[in-house]
Formats: C-alpha cells, structure tokens, sequence
C-alpha cells in the first residue's frame, strides 16, 4: 500500500504543479510506467484498464473534436450572446441564463467541453460588457461549478458517468431515466446556492448594446442551423444504439468525425488541423492514471472500501446514499475524481444495490469541486483562466468550492432515495 500510495501522491503532486510545463498527459503516463517497473501493477492490469477506460476514453475525443468544430462556426458564441441579450441588461437574469447555458452545454458537450470551450468566450463578452473583477470572478466561478454540477443527465456528460455506466452495465435509457430528476435538481439548487453567495458582486443592470448581433459571430449560417438538427440526429442514434448495446463511443466519436467531415466540406474547419489541436492529453491523463490507481486497488484500498460500503449499505437507502455519494466526494476533492470513479466502482461491485453507483456518480461530480485539482475539468478550467490572464489562488478556489458543494450534493443524493 505505501510504494503505490506513494506513487500516486507523487504523480498527483506533478499533475498539479505542472513543473515547466510537464503536461498532465504525460505526467500521469510517467508515473503508470513507474507503477509497472516496480511491479505495482501487472501487463495484465493495464489490458484490465484499457478494457474499462477505451469507451470513455473514444467517446470524450469524439465530444471535444464536435465541440470545437461549433466552436470553430461560431455555435457557443452565438448562444452566449444570445443569453446575453435575453437578460434585457438585467445582470441577475444574465447570471442566471450563464448558468443555464453552462448547464446545456455541460450536458450536451461534458463537463470538460464547456471548461475548454465555454469558459473563454464568456470571459471575452464580460470583458467586452466593462464589468468589473469581483463580477467576472463571480459569474466565473459560478459556471466552473455548474459544469461539474450539471454533468449528469447523459451517459456521455462526464467520464466517470461512462466509465460507471459501462462497468455496471447501465443502458443509455436506463442511466438517463434515473439521472434526469438528479440533473434537473443539482442545476435549480446550484443556481440558487450559487446566486445566494455571490449575489452581492452581481451588477443590478449591464450595458448590452456593447455586444455584436448573435448572428454576426457566425462564420457559416447553413451550418450553424444543419447544427441543431445534427444534434438531435445524435442524441436520437444514442437512443437506437442503446437497444442494440452498441458502445456510446460508436456515436460520440462516429459523431464528431462525420461532423468534422461535413465543416471541412464547406470549408469552415480544417480536418487536420481539428484533430492536431484537440486536447490529447487528456486522453494520455485518463489511462495513465487509471492505471496508476489500479495499483492502490491491487494494494488493498477497494477492499477497505467495500467494507465500509457494505456496512454503510445495513443501515437503510438514506444512509447508504448519501453516505456513499460523501465519500465519493471527499476522495475525489482529495484524489481527483477520475481514480475515485474507478476505485469506488470496483469496491460497490458486490453490493446488490445499483442505487449506490449513482451516488458514487454524483459524489464523483460534485465534490471534486471542494478543491481546484478535483477534477480535470476544474484543472483544465484553471489552466484557461490563466492563459487569459486571470489567476484564481489555491485557498480562495476551496473556500468558495467548500462552502457551495456540501448543500448542493446533499440535496441532489435526496433525489435518488
């Protein structure tokens, strides 16, 4: 237990600190050979993990290629100014239609499409509207916390929701029935948590004449409206490949790719160019993780879990929910998210009670958010920020994430008893 704790405090520990530069990818990478040099982990452990993360893992390329090709016509600006206009200058409807957008896209694309994606162009149009840093901090931390919040109704919303999904074998109807009161819940709650605390930086009216025509920012209108259709065209084959238990990365990267096609047919992106930019690290960070945490599996830390789990699981549905979702929650704010999903599915696989994997999805999606490096979304979040010249100090993120998250993940685990 201490070498493979120690190997993965350590690749943790370089994760975040990114020393020159070290990209996360490739640190985690480092430290699963690491792990397999040492003997932490097997060759026979990492087919093991491939076999759990490959979906996922294809699915997320296919969601960020699609999501960057929008982005690329224009498809999230247009929707953030839109919002922005709706809100009539009114800046509470306009911190409460961001929230909503963050949680539609957060949905559609995952919580990392709308970290990646998302969050710059609403920092560009608040800088455009002249609000002032206290009200750019607030509305950006409010959508940073949103996007993990509201990661939940689809299969393909998350990672952890994939990877939990596959390892129990939850359909895309099934996981969608139990997890859209649970969305619906944790973006209400968190609207109104979040509007409660940061209320006081929001501005009571803002210049939107400043920002363009919705329409202006378009690069390719014909697109831009075959867009939504496209959309819905996915959303319905992920429905029709659910009945015949076809692997969610079949649509989400046959999806993107086919999209890509169509966007470089009409010359509003560049094939080449898409797939060289898309965010590769992430993936080299998913397995390369994955398979440095197995190694605390092989060292014993599932089967302390699962002890804890199954006594947790005596005491009635209330206990055993919500105490699950906690723990989850507090490992993933401890750990990231990523090797909790993993660790904690492996320790529920016993328990005759599917009601605890969404728990365990939950705690996986709303409690990384108590610290900055909980989850890759909120690291990748991070790391656009500071590109764009705002920095967001460790303490100042966790009493903010320390003080919204515990409520919110309350309310929303009540949702599954």
């Amino acid at each position: 237990m201490i070498l493979a704790s120690a190997i993965f405090l350590v690749t943790l520990v370089f994760v975040i600190w990114q020393p020159k530069n070290l990209q996360i990818g490739t640190t985690a990478v480092i430290g699963a050979v690491v792990a397999l040099v040492l003997g932490v982990v097997s060759f026979d452990d990492v087919l093991v993990v491939s076999n759990i993360v490959w979906d996922a893992t294809l699915a997320f390329i296919g969601i960020i290629i699609l999501s960057m090709v929008l982005d690329e016509i224009g498809f999230f600006e247009w929707c953030a100014i839109k919002m922005a206009k709706l809100s009539k200058g009114n800046g509470h409807l306009m911190f409460v239609y961001a929230l909503l957008l963050g949680s539609f896209v957060s949905a559609l694309f995952a919580n990392d499409g709308a970290a990646l994606i998302l969050t710059p162009i609403l920092l560009a149009k608040m800088r455009i509207l002249k609000l002032n840093a206290k009200t750019i901090l607030a509305f950006l931390l409010a959508g940073g916390f949103i996007s993990d919040s509201a990661s939940l109704p689809f299969v393909f919303s998350n990672l952890t929701n994939i990877v939990t999904a596959n390892y129990f074998n939850i359909g895309f109807m099934n996981y969608l029935s139990n997890m859209i009161i649970p969305y619906i819940v944790s973006t209400v709650v968190s609207i109104i948590v979040l509007w409660v605390i940061l209320r006081k930086d929001i501005p009571a009216q803002v210049d939107i004449s400043l920002l363009k025509n919705p329409d202006e920012v378009l690069k390719n209108k014909t697109l831009f409206k075959f867009s939504w259709f496209f959309l819905a065209l996915l959303l319905v084959a992920y429905f029709i490949g659910d009945s015949f238990n076809l692997p969610i990365s079949v649509f989400a990267l046959g999806g993107g790719l086919i999209f890509l096609g169509i966007a470089s047919y009409y010359k509003a992106a560049r094939a080449w160019l898409t797939i060289k930019t898309a965010p590769w690290q992430v993936v080299w960070f998913s397995i390369g993780l994955y398979i440095v945490v197995y190694g605390l599996k092989n060292a014993g830390l599932t089967d302390y879990l699962s002890l804890i789990l199954k006594d947790l699981s005596t005491h009635g549905d209330f206990v055993a929910v919500v105490g699950t979702g906690f723990i989850s929650a507090i490992l993933s704010a401890i750990m990231n998210n990523m090797p909790t999903v993993m660790v904690m599915d492996i320790a529920l696989q016993d328990i005759p009670n599917q009601t605890l994997a969404y728990a365990n999805i939950i705690g996986c999606n709303l409690g990384p958010k108590m610290t900055p490096f909980g989850s890759l979304a909120t690291l990748l979040w991070l790391h656009v920020l500071g590109q764009k010249g705002v920095k967001i100090g460790f303490w100042q993120y966790s009493k903010f994430g320390l003080i919204v998250t515990p409520p919110v993940l309350f309310i929303v685990l009540l949702t599954l008893i």
